[in-house]
C-alpha cells in the first residue's frame, strides 16, 4: 500500500470517527463541562502513552512553544465546550454545518492580522456561506425544539468555529513541533482549566457513561489525532481538504439515523451552501477567471 492510499484510508477513518462524536456526547448523558473534562483527561493519558512510545517526551520545548501550545489548548477547549453545547440546542446536523464556517474565520483573521488580500472568489464563497447561514437561521425549528435554544445553538456553533480558527492561527506558530506533543499539551491544559468546574464530587455511576467518556478521550482524541496527523504527512493539501468533508456528512447521517432529526428543506439548502462554499475555499476552486493583463506598449526604438 503506497503512502497516498494509506494516507487516504487514515484521513477517511479519522474524519468518520470525528463525525460520530455528537452521538457519544449526547449518549453519555453527562453535563457538557464534565464531558469535555473527561475527554481531556482520557485523551491526555492516551497521548502521553503515544508520545512516550514514540520517544517524543525526550524533546525539549522552549517556554515560548509551551506557552503558545497552551494558548491554543485553551481555545480548543472553549471550542469543544461551545460545539458540544450547540448539539442539544440546534441539533448535531445544524451545529456541524454552521461549525464548518471555520475556513471563513481563518480568512477573516488573515485579512485583519496578516493583511492577506481578499479576492473576488473568496468573497463570493463567503457570500454563499452567509446566504446558507441565513437560510438556516430563518428556518423554524421543529415543535420539539425551543426557538431561543435553536438560535443560541447556532451562535454557539459560530463561536466554536471562531475559537477553532484562533487555535489554528496559534498552531501555525508551532511549525516544527511534533503535533502529538502539541495535542498532549492542549488536553493537559483542558484538564487544568476544567477541573475546578467539573462535577468530580459526583462521578458517573454507570458503566455506559464511563464507556462513552472513555471513547471520547481514547478514540475521538488519541486515535483520531494519530490517524489525522499520519495522513497529513502523506497527503497533498487538496486531498486532505476534500477528505475532511467526510466529517460533516457522517455527522449529519448519524443525526438523522440515530436521533431521527429531519432537516427542513431550507436547512438542507443552507447546510449544503455552507459545505460547498467551505469546500470551494479549502480546495481553491475558482469562480472567476482573472482578467488578462493589458499588453505593455512596445518601447520606442
Amino acid at each position: 500500500m503506497n503512502d497516498t492510499v494509506r494516507g487516504t484510508v487514515e484521513m477517511s477513518a479519522a474524519m468518520a470517527i470525528l463525525g460520530t462524536i455528537g452521538w457519544f456526547v449526547v449518549m453519555s448523558g453527562q453535563p457538557i463541562m464534565d464531558v469535555v473534562f473527561w475527554r481531556c483527561a482520557f485523551g491526555a493519558l492516551t497521548l502521553l502513552f503515544i508520545c512516550a512510545s514514540l520517544g517524543l517526551l525526550r524533546n525539549r520545548l522552549s517556554l515560548r512553544v509551551i506557552g503558545l501550545a497552551a494558548l491554543g489548548g485553551a481555545a480548543i477547549v472553549i471550542n469543544w465546550l461551545l460545539l458540544f453545547s450547540a448539539f442539544s440546542r440546534a441539533s448535531i446536523s445544524i451545529a456541524t454545518a454552521v461549525y464548518n464556517t471555520q475556513p471563513f474565520m481563518l480568512v477573516g483573521f488573515g485579512a485583519l492580522l496578516f493583511a492577506e488580500r481578499l479576492t473576488l472568489t473568496k468573497l463570493t464563497w463567503l457570500a454563499i456561506a452567509f446566504a446558507g447561514m441565513l437560510l438556516i437561521v430563518a428556518a423554524a425549528p421543529d415543535a420539539a425544539d425551543v426557538g431561543t435554544n435553536y438560535f443560541a445553538g447556532i451562535l454557539m456553533a459560530l463561536a466554536a468555529a471562531f475559537f477553532w480558527a484562533v487555535a489554528a492561527i496559534v498552531t501555525k506558530k508551532l511549525k516544527g513541533t511534533p503535533p502529538h506533543l502539541i495535542a498532549l499539551i492542549q488536553v493537559c491544559v483542558g484538564v487544568v482549566m476544567l477541573a475546578p468546574f467539573a462535577n468530580l464530587a459526583h462521578l458517573p455511576g454507570d458503566p455506559w457513561s464511563w464507556a462513552m467518556l472513555a471513547t471520547l478521550g481514547i478514540v475521538h482524541t488519541g486515535l483520531m489525532y494519530i490517524l489525522m496527523y499520519g495522513a497529513i504527512q502523506k497527503l497533498p493539501t487538496h486531498l486532505q481538504g476534500s477528505l475532511s468533508f467526510i466529517y460533516p456528512v457522517v455527522a449529519i447521517l448519524v443525526d438523522v439515523t440515530a436521533f431521527g432529526h429531519r432537516l427542513h428543506f431550507s436547512q438542507v439548502v443552507g447546510a449544503a451552501a455552507i459545505l460547498i462554499a467551505a469546500a470551494g475555499m479549502n480546495l481553491g476552486w475558482t469562480l472567476w477567471k482573472p482578467r488578462p493583463a493589458a499588453a505593455s506598449p512596445e518601447p520606442i526604438k
